[in-house]
């Protein structure tokens, strides 16, 4: 794109509105959640533009109400995948070829949308299919979304500005193509906002879409679609499939089409399909990019001159906010002993306030986690905890099924730095401590640094710059995402992008120019406007 020709709108971070008793968000939000649930909807595929139904359904119900049935979708077999792949290839000409500017205009009207007539019935389906509560709801499927659709417009205009010099008498651009053939998006339940940018960002790019969403986050991902359809995105562009995942993989790593993966989920099932592709490496018409962030074992480390209470904010609002499902929660935490006890007091007030319960409820502060999978795993953590002699809980440790799936924050305190939970990615509302003397800060970094497999997010407190920057530079490779005296949730496209490092990911960062490099094969021209027409050098002539 020649520079200067076109300027995007300015691009700042969406408001995040209050929801505070009295507003009129909270009462529009509140109908729209009544209105919701009183319904049971029915919701297909879409695939080339149409709505496919299979008649095989399943049900979809609130984490925390797990007895309502909210509608039911169609699940599809390996066929619908086939079809999804012939669907974006068909689609791939025209999209392609499309101007970078009409492109662009489809998905920001997509985020006017999301940030307008759509904002309460995206909030909703997020609030009542992933038990997500008004606030962590409104900060996800409102304004993230639309931040990562508006920012990822504005470094899509800034990629395609970046070009090389031109000597005389030639002219030398870069042309960004998308890649050759379709990109597959794999999403996760715990964010609606990542769930809408896995497909967005390489389409975004001119590249047509296969997407599977979790089958916990289904009612969110038809809402999306249907925002899409809205906004303009061509039929067989986006592509949403609900498939099994070995069905799916068998179909989509057997395509010689195949030119990308965009994923957030668990680590093994990263691993799974990076072997996977390497095994089928040679059927590819090209090497797929594969773009991954995956799990963590985010960690709080309060170093002994930090602030009590700043570090126990840090844990109830870290470790305890949505559950602890975000990729980002803290998981472990490493306090000095002279400040434990002060510390641990601060965080059982808080937890003493915690609400928990449904969202319908905008009072609840903790919801239900995801599901019964999830429940027991969780569970059995505690029950494991409460039994071994290597640990003890020290706050919360109950748990309740009947209803919801509902986990009370709790707080482990690990006797040993290996105990299973220091290391161990659980995903809930599961914190677990370990207690250092303060002299050893040295010998508890290298246990911090060596103690997980992850490198994902990472908080350090302190109180002494000299401290603060010891800190930085020793835990370098120990999260993607590093914050100083703030809690490690919270990254904001713009501001912090997103991913790590190890076993966490590739560190693509979602919500930057890195990422959509990713989605584009770059082609540089050289024209030269006077074509020689002798071989010969000035050096090779004769005196």
């Amino acid at each position: 794109m020649p520079k200067g020709i076109y300027n995007v709108p300015a691009v700042t971070n969406e408001p995040i509105l209050s929801y505070a008793p009295g507003s009129p968000e909270r009462a529009e939000l509140q109908a729209t959640i009544k209105k919701m649930r009183s319904e049971v909807i029915d919701v297909p595929m879409y695939i080339g533009g149409e709505e496919v139904r299979t008649g095989n359904l399943f049900a979809m119900t609130p984490p925390h109400d797990h007895q309502h049935v909210l509608g039911h979708y169609h699940q599809g077999e390996k066929k619908h995948i086939q079809m999804a792949i012939d669907a974006a290839l068909a689609a791939k000409p025209a999209w392609e070829a499309m101007a970078w500017e009409h492109r662009a205009s489809i998905f920001l009207k997509a985020a006017e949308l999301i940030s307008g007539p759509y904002r309460q019935k995206l909030n909703a389906a997020t609030m009542l299919g992933q038990s997500k509560n008004a606030f962590q709801a409104e900060i996800d499927s409102a304004c993230e979304i639309a931040d990562f659709l508006r920012f990822n417009v504005q470094y899509m205009t800034d990629i395609y500005k970046q070009q090389p010099i031109s000597s005389k008498g030639i002219w030398n651009r870069v042309e960004q193509r998308p890649l050759e053939g379709f990109v597959f998006a794999l999403t996760p339940f715990n964010f609606t906002a990542i769930a809408g940018n896995l497909p967005t960002a390489p389409a975004m790019m001119g590249n047509c879409i296969v997407w599977k969403p979790s089958k916990t986050a289904v009612y969110s991902a038809k809402v999306l679609m249907e925002i899409f359809m809205k906004a303009g995105v061509p039929a067989g562009v986006i592509n949403l499939v609900y498939v099994s995942g070995p069905a799916a993989s068998e179909v989509l790593f057997s395509s010689p089409d195949f030119a990308g993966i965009h994923f957030t989920g668990s680590t093994g099932v990263f691993q799974d399909i990076w072997k996977n592709i390497g095994e089928n490496i040679h059927k590819f018409k090209s090497y797929p990019r594969i773009v991954g962030e995956t799990g963590g074992k985010d960690y709080i480390f309060m170093h002994p001159t930090a602030p009590a209470k700043e570090v126990a904010t840090a844990i109830t609002r870290g470790a305890f906010e949505y559950q602890g499902q975000k990729c980002s929660a803290a998981s472990r935490a490493y306090i000095p002993a002279s400040k434990y006890e002060e510390v641990m007091a601060f965080v059982k007030e808080d937890l003493k306030k915690i609400k928990m319960g449904g969202t319908e409820d905008f009072t609840n502060f903790v919801n239900a986690v995801i599901d019964e999978t999830s429940f027991n795993k969780l569970s059995s953590a505690i029950d494991a905890a409460k039994a071994s002699p290597d640990a003890e809980i020290v706050a919360g440790g109950t748990y309740d099924k009947s209803v919801g799936y509902f986990i009370a924050p709790t707080i482990i305190r690990a006797l040993k730095h290996d105990y299973i939970t220091m290391e161990e990615e659980l995903f809930g509302p599961i914190l677990t401590i370990f207690v250092y003397e303060d002299d050893k800060v040295d010998e508890t970094l290298d246990i911090l640094d060596k103690g997980s497999m992850y490198a994902l997010t990472g908080a350090i407190f302190a109180d002494c710059r000299y401290a603060i920057e010891k800190l930085v530079k020793r835990l370098t490779h120990t999260a993607g995402n590093f914050y100083i005296n703030d809690k490690p949730t919270g990254a904001v496209v713009g501001q912090q992008p997103f991913g790590g490092g190890r076993g966490s990911g590739t560190n693509d960062k979602a919500g930057s120019m890195i990422n959509l490099l990713r989605w584009v094969s770059p082609r540089t021209i050289k024209e030269t406007f006077v074509s020689a027409t002798d071989y010969m050098y000035p050096n090779f002539l004769e005196d």
